[in-house]
């Protein structure tokens, strides 16, 4: 019985990424997301264009216009941030990185700045999914809503 204590993997926490609050996926104007065709999460309406980092992990993609990164945690967890919805329009436009491929980051890194008036100026959307893209290997997931700092917790995830 004691060896299954010590068996059990904590789960791994995932934090905001941003400040704001978190909006459910249903919600979003996106099929793509609102559907979960890429992977289970939650989304967040920014009050401030910054991205930090929601965990201890690998940088395993930039997209070169900027609007959204791949993660991995040492314990496998894939995430996408995608910042506001069809951003890839921009080209890069009020995007600037601080991040590269292979990089390590921590929980709270500055990752990304993004301009939240040009997106909506473009007649973009500021909301930015956090999105699990291998959610074959997850156990469970448990989402946390409300209003968020990067040290909110939003996200356990076992794997």
């Amino acid at each position: 019985m004691l060896g299954l204590l010590f068996n059990r993997k904590k789960p791994v926490e995932v934090k905001a990424p941003v400040y704001g609050e978190t909006v459910d996926l249903v919600q979003l104007p996106d099929p793509v997301f609102a559907e979960k065709m890429v992977g289970d999460g939650l989304a967040f309406q920014p009050c401030q264009g910054v991205l930090y980092a929601p965990v201890d992990g690998e940088v395993v993609q930039v997209f070169p216009t900027m609007h959204a990164i791949g993660l991995r945690t040492a314990e496998g967890l894939e995430l996408l941030i995608h910042i506001g919805l069809d951003t890839v329009e921009m080209k890069g436009e009020g995007f600037k990185t601080y991040i590269t491929q292979h990089q390590q980051v921590k929980v709270g890194d500055k990752m990304i700045e993004f301009d939240l008036d040009l997106i909506t100026a473009h007649g973009k959307s500021t909301l930015t999914p956090l999105i699990i893209t291998n959610m074959t290997a997850v156990k469970k997931l448990k989402l946390f809503y409300g209003k968020v700092t990067p040290q909110t917790t939003v996200m356990e995830v076992r794997i």
